[in-house]
């Protein structure tokens, strides 16, 4: 069998201002093209398939538009539910699209229902693989507080209950595993997913964190015996551990100026009765060229007129500036925006790199509203509470729709 492992999407995304409408349509159509290419025989996105829990009606349309050309392929989907998706989105059409061979596993619950048998290509949709099927894990979802226990003693018991979840639904899936062998003949290889920070995964600034377990990260060795687990949130592809079986398939398109020097990528993973086989990276074309330069304004017009090459025939390099030894002026956003007015570039974001004596200086020196986007005020002020990672998160998300909801307001100005 050949899997198409793939994750964090994030349909929806407003980027400081700009939508990824376009760039996501274009990773659909790239998408379909290889899956006939490669004669993939189904998808898995392991979480993140939208950016917030009440995404617009474009990221919607998106992503039914997947569901159906991948069910015209003839390739089966199978869609985890991240931290960024609404359980209740994605359960709204789960009936429906089962018939269009899609399977959505939303929440956490009775471990049969993560037991998922995916099929092969063709009209017979002969059992190909199994999965323990595992989206984001919530802790209301597997644990109830109880009274007396320290922060320290909740967090063990959370990844204690966490690693108790894949080991049941584990065996669930190797009862699947003996009742096909008996009917069928053929034994099929068991595969994994989740949606969680794992030890020894590299990070970047644009992931939500997620604390599991007394550790910032799930234990690799908690893990069941599968022969492959397909992994979400992480958007920098890897091998966790240097396991080859365990990976991040990293998000398919840049999500922040920190990955936008990353080779985004999909994984082919191929099976069969003895196990995993190979794990082949598709690189993903670049459909937003996205920079960030840094330096002084005497250097400016070199640096934008160097990152302008990049721009692609209808849609200018996305840049994020940031200002050294000059970062004490209060129009240097004025002055770099000057800069760059005949270029093909959009500068989203204008920054001050503060030395020393910039750090020093009074009133002209300090960030302007311009530097920030509205979610960065909105994070700077949370910082001064003293909240868990938990509920700071819920806030951010929350804010997110609340700034999703006032773009798609008729005469949203972006």
């Amino acid at each position: 069998m050949r899997l198409l492992h793939t994750s964090d999407w994030h349909l929806g995304q407003h980027f400081m201002g700009r939508s990824r409408q376009a760039e996501h349509q274009a990773l659909i159509n790239w998408l379909l093209t290889q899956v006939q290419t490669h004669a993939v025989d189904a998808v898995l996105i392991a979480g993140d398939i939208f950016d917030t829990g009440a995404p617009p009606s474009y990221a919607r349309e998106l992503y039914n538009q997947l569901i159906v050309g991948l069910h015209d392929a003839g390739a089966a989907l199978l869609l985890l539910a991240g931290n960024h998706d609404s359980v209740s989105v994605l359960d709204e059409s789960r009936e429906l699209l089962s018939y269009l061979g899609t399977q959505v596993v939303s929440s956490t619950g009775d471990e049969a229902r993560h037991v998922i048998t995916l099929p092969l290509r063709g009209t017979a949709r002969k059992p190909g693989c199994i999965v323990c099927a595992l989206p984001f894990i919530r802790p209301r979802d597997v644990q109830q507080s109880q009274a007396g226990q320290s922060a320290q003693d909740k967090q063990q018991a959370l990844q204690t209950a966490i690693a108790s979840t894949y080991q049941r639904v584990y065996a669930a899936a190797l009862q699947t595993q003996k009742e096909i062998q008996a009917s069928l003949g053929e034994l099929l290889p068991i595969i994994a997913t989740g949606h969680l920070t794992t030890v020894g995964a590299s990070s970047n600034e644009s992931v939500r964190e997620i604390y599991v377990g007394a550790l910032e990260a799930f234990p690799t060795n908690a893990f069941p015996p599968a022969c492959y687990i397909a992994l979400g949130h992480i958007h920098k592809p890897q091998l966790v551990g240097g396991l080859d079986h365990i990976r991040y398939s990293g998000s398919p398109i840049a999500l922040g100026f920190d990955e936008a020097r990353q080779t985004k990528q999909v994984l082919l993973v191929d099976l069969n009765a003895d196990g995993l086989q190979t794990v082949t990276a598709l690189p993903v074309p670049v459909f937003q060229r996205m920079a960030s330069i840094t330096g002084s304004l005497a250097q400016m017009p070199a640096l934008l007129e160097s990152a302008s090459a990049q721009a692609q025939a209808d849609r200018p390099v996305w840049l994020e500036v940031t200002v050294q030894e000059d970062d004490y002026l209060s129009d240097i956003t004025a002055r770099v925006q000057t800069m760059a007015e005949s270029l093909p570039v959009e500068i989203l974001r204008i920054k001050r790199q503060r030395g020393q004596a910039a750090a020093q200086l009074s009133g002209e020196a300090r960030e302007s509203l311009d530097e920030l986007t509205p979610l960065d005020v909105f994070a700077r002020r949370l910082a001064l509470e003293s909240l868990e990672p938990p509920l700071q998160s819920a806030l951010t998300e929350r804010y997110q729709q609340v700034l999703h909801g006032l773009h798609d307001q008729p005469g949203a100005v972006a």
